[in-house]
């Protein structure tokens, strides 16, 4: 049984501020990436939340991110915003790039962010969900290294490539909320099972011969299954598009893994569209979307997609969230080693 210790979402923040500021992350570097592991923790996303602050902070430590980086912004034409994020976090230049998109989908209808030479933006919903609570859908999209084949192929060509829609509610919630992978499964969760020593179900990846495989190794070192088989594959190569060719990034087939220490920094992509639906639906938009919504509601047992972090949030912010013991311990470790060497 996996020992867990309850954490307030404030020292879930607390401790991974600290965490990737030991590591050498400035603190302007360190808080949005804090700020968004709380949220994720929140959201009940473990596989993207405290356990990945220890990679973080290798990362920094060997220079496959910059802790230190300033990413800096342009705006090349009306309703496009640039960010180059200089091989630091992609969630400071993400922050970096909201404001002026917001604005500018406000002004003019829609508008879009494009994001080169970054890295991995952890949970992409996290970031399409800001989006929504400013009253724009948000759609995103952000390329991996390549660890997904093409069909009828054995060597990966593109990442799990997420992409996420978030539309606006009448709470200042997102009504709905779809966050996917191109995978089956992350790949992150793969490499969770691994750590922990635990087999993954048939279906979430394929040997090196293309094969499905129980042993997270294997699955690691062959290839993430595609969901919906070639129809994954197609929004891979969607995403690979959008978040790598449009933005000048680093496409997955060059990328260095987002795991491990060697390859230097990934340099990938990130694109967001933001688009104000008073421009294009006028004051119907809320109605319809409330009519598509209680659709779904209506049925028993029916999901609708970003109902289940809203009611984890909620639990979260009240109760804490239980955490991984041996995560926090590695934390621990870290942190010691850094008072140590200091």
């Amino acid at each position: 049984m996996t020992e867990t210790k309850t954490l307030s979402l404030s020292e879930i923040e607390a401790l991974s501020f600290d965490a990737l500021v030991a590591a050498g992350t400035s603190e302007a570097n360190a808080r949005p990436l804090a700020v968004a592991t709380a949220a994720t923790e929140a959201d009940g996303v473990a596989s993207h939340g405290l356990a990945y602050i220890p990679i973080y902070c290798e990362h920094v430590q060997c220079g496959k991110v910059d802790g230190q980086a300033i990413p800096t912004l342009s705006t090349p034409r009306p309703g496009v915003v640039a960010v180059d994020a200089a091989t630091g976090f992609a969630h400071s230049a993400i922050n970096l790039g909201f404001e002026p998109l917001i604005a500018a989908a406000r002004t003019q209808g829609v508008a879009v962010l494009s994001i080169r030479n970054s890295y991995n933006c952890g949970v992409l919903g996290y970031h399409t969900y800001r989006l929504a609570q400013a009253g724009l859908v948000g759609i995103g999209f952000t390329n991996a290294p390549a660890s997904i084949a093409p069909s009828g192929g054995s060597r990966p060509v593109v990442g799990t490539n997420p992409f996420s829609l978030a539309v606006p509610g009448s709470d200042g919630q997102p009504a709905l909320l779809i966050d996917q992978s191109a995978s089956t499964i992350a790949k992150s969760e793969v490499m969770k099972h691994a750590r922990e020593g635990k087999p993954i179900p048939v279906g979430w990846a394929l040997d090196s011969d293309g094969k499905p495989t129980t042993d997270p190794d294997v699955g690691l070192k062959g290839s993430m299954a595609p969901s919906g088989g070639y129809k994954g594959v197609g929004i891979a190569l969607l995403t690979e598009v959008m978040a790598a060719a449009l933005t000048g990034a680093t496409l997955g087939i060059h990328a260095s893994p987002f795991s491990g220490t060697a390859g230097g920094p990934p340099k990938t992509g990130q694109f967001f569209i933001a688009i104000d639906p008073s421009a294009t639906a006028g004051d119907v938009f809320a109605a319809g979307i409330a009519d598509l919504v209680e659709a779904i509601r209506f049925q028993d047992r029916a999901h609708l997609p970003g109902d289940g972090r809203r009611a984890k949030r909620l639990a979260a912010q009240k109760d804490g969230v239980a955490v991984n013991l041996a995560t926090l311990n590695r934390i621990d470790a870290l942190l010691q080693g850094q008072q140590r060497d200091g």
